[in-house]
């Protein structure tokens, strides 16, 4: 007796790319989103604030641009200098350099999504 749909025998087909590791893009908590957004940085601790901008955002942190590099691991205050808000972060790699100065990489204390006041779109994985 012949099986009534013999295409059946493939019910889960394994799709190119699903069965390789997630890119780094992939895993991210949340999208990014390139925007140049001014921002005062203020070092907790010392009265030095760095002007700088924004290169990459996201709910969960943002890529700064400012004069000076700050160390892994500092903890910082940013002013997100249109809304006047104000959020308690870290710098949590070294920075990257650039022709604009150097980036600091910095992620909040916790997910403020709207902190930045720009839509972010949905993470699809």
């Amino acid at each position: 007796m012949k099986p009534a749909h013999p295409q059946k025998a493939q019910t889960n087909p394994v799709r190119p790319g699903l069965t390789r590791p997630l890119t780094a893009e992939e895993r991210r908590r949340a999208q990014r989103v390139l925007v140049r957004i001014s921002v005062k940085v203020h070092v907790t601790g010392k009265t030095q604030i760095l002007e700088g901008f924004t290169h990459t955002v996201s709910a969960n942190g943002a890529l700064i641009v400012v004069p000076e590099a700050l160390a892994q691991g500092t903890k910082i205050t940013v002013e997100n200098v249109k809304t006047q808000k104000t959020i308690e972060a870290t710098v949590v790699r070294p920075p990257q350099f650039s022709p604009d100065g150097p980036m600091l990489p910095v992620e909040f204390v916790a997910a403020s999504p709207t902190f930045w006041n720009i839509f972010f779109p949905p993470v699809v994985n």
